[in-house]
């Protein structure tokens, strides 16, 4: 029996309407984020259309420097701390994949702070060593987040290492810069090393009274071959996050004032102009951008500026030529 022609009109309207919510909401499309470590940032989201984001990580104990000559038990996202940087659209579906090594000793979960619901999705997806759990949220709402692990206690999860960025782009993306970097600061509360080799010090994180507070997870973090780079007349945007897990964070640069503070990493909110230090509370994150005019090396420093001796200051690196009209220097009077 041949088809009718109303039957063959109808069928061609559903294929149709298909391919047009396929392209309305990328319902059918998937793609895996490509996460970045920080300094690093994911390139931004190019695509107009939402779509499914499959996000990879994996818990990971080691033990690695964190100041010289001393080493430290560090728990983490993806063997880096702070852990790898995810980058998604507002109405991307997020399929979230925790894997947690089976060399482990600790179970683990993550506490996505985009989340909304199943406490952050810690709720459903804790893993012991060996195992991996899936989830899948709905990315509601843009701005820059923070994540960690929520298993436990908390406390030793997120003081050895456990946290990361989750960035939740608008529509259309952010305006365009030149840079883009990735900083967080988090504190330690570390015993006094022994052979070499310090641990988790409770006693100190109750006390609030951290042994370093440092920059992308060790002292010098910023510093030297890991300074940050740029040049004269270009734009720069930090992603600044603050773990704490105690101390709010008095991020500054000094020599520079922030053209744009997207306040506590909203996006589509407050957003402040001509900004010399933002407050950052603990487990919150800021999107600073400013335009380098001058050469020389800036001082990224948590202005309770006792905390420099702790460990919190980096330097972002910025060559070009001298402009008579940003600043010039009288002569020597004698």
């Amino acid at each position: 029996m041949k088809p009718t022609k109303k039957f063959k009109f109808f069928n061609f309207l559903s294929v149709f309407l298909l391919i047009g919510l396929y392209g309305a909401t990328g319902i059918f499309a998937k793609e895996t984020a490509k996460l970045a470590t920080a300094p690093n940032v994911p390139a931004p989201i190019k695509r107009s259309n939402p779509t499914t984001v499959i996000v990879n990580l994996e818990a990971k104990e080691y033990i690695s420097e964190i100041s010289e000559g001393v080493k430290y038990g560090f728990w983490s996202f993806g063997g880096t701390v702070p852990g790898p940087m995810a980058r998604v659209q507002v109405g991307d579906s997020v399929e979230f994949h925790l894997s947690n090594a089976k060399t482990n000793t600790q179970p683990h979960n993550i506490d996505i702070h985009a989340v909304n619901g199943a406490h952050g999705g810690a709720a459903l997806s804790l893993v012991a060593p060996g195992e991996t759990k899936t989830f899948t949220f709905n990315a509601m709402a843009p701005g820059l987040y923070i994540y960690h692990c929520a298993a436990g206690s908390i406390v030793d999860h997120i003081s050895n290492g456990m946290y990361g960025l989750f960035l939740v782009e608008p529509k259309g993306g952010l305006p365009k810069v030149d840079r883009e970097y990735y900083v967080m600061q988090s504190e330690f509360y570390a015993s006094d090393p022994e052979k070499g080799e310090a641990s988790f010090d409770m006693d100190r994180g109750l006390a609030e009274n951290p042994t370093y507070v440092v920059f992308n997870g060790k002292e010098g973090g910023l510093l030297g071959k890991n300074a940050l780079k740029a040049k004269v007349g270009e734009t720069v945007r930090i992603f600044f996050g603050n773990i704490g897990p105690n101390k709010a964070s008095s991020f500054h640069v000094i020599g520079e004032i922030f053209d744009k503070v997207y306040v506590e990493g909203g996006i589509g909110g407050l957003v402040n102009k001509n900004i010399q230090t933002t407050l950052v509370p603990s487990a919150g994150a800021v999107i600073v951008e400013f335009k380098v005019d001058w050469p020389g090396s800036y001082v990224l420093v948590d202005h309770s500026i006792f905390r420099v001796a702790k460990g919190a200051i980096g330097h972002l690196v910025v060559e070009g030529d001298k402009n008579s009209k940003v600043i010039t220097q009288g002569k020597l009077s004698k």
